[in-house]
């Protein structure tokens, strides 16, 4: 069971990452601008560049949006006095873990369960 003085560090490291994501997704929607298809502006070569770039900015940013999502979940959970647990087991997530992804829902057995269903499902 995690302490109260453990919880507090989880939550101050939550309200950090939470602030940090949001202005990034503030910055990334601004420099985000799709690109023109217009080939005589852009070779084809730096056209093709340009949009690999986009793709992997906005790639970038859904994977940010995913984990403000995470990281809002566990900020609740722990107004709820539920953070700390896995939500498939019940049981205790590991403080290791915790410091290295606060923001996670599982502990390492279920999220080994999960990946290897989703393994299986492709």
């Amino acid at each position: 069971m995690i302490n109260d003085k453990k919880i507090a560090h989880f939550k101050s490291e939550l309200l950090q990452i939470e602030q940090e994501l949001v202005e990034a997704l503030g910055l990334a929607e601004e420099v985000n601008e799709k690109v023109e298809l217009d080939q005589a502006r852009f070779g084809r070569v730096s056209r093709g560049s340009a949009l690999m770039d986009q793709a992997m900015s906005e790639a970038g940013v859904e994977r940010d949006k995913q984990r403000l999502v995470a990281v809002r979940k566990a900020l609740k959970r722990i107004e709820e006095e539920q953070y700390g647990f896995c939500l498939e087991c019940d049981e205790p997530i590991s403080e290791k873990r915790l410091e290295v992804a606060p923001e996670t829902e599982l502990c390492l057995d279920c999220q080994a369960y999960k990946e290897e269903r989703l393994r299986h499902q492709e």
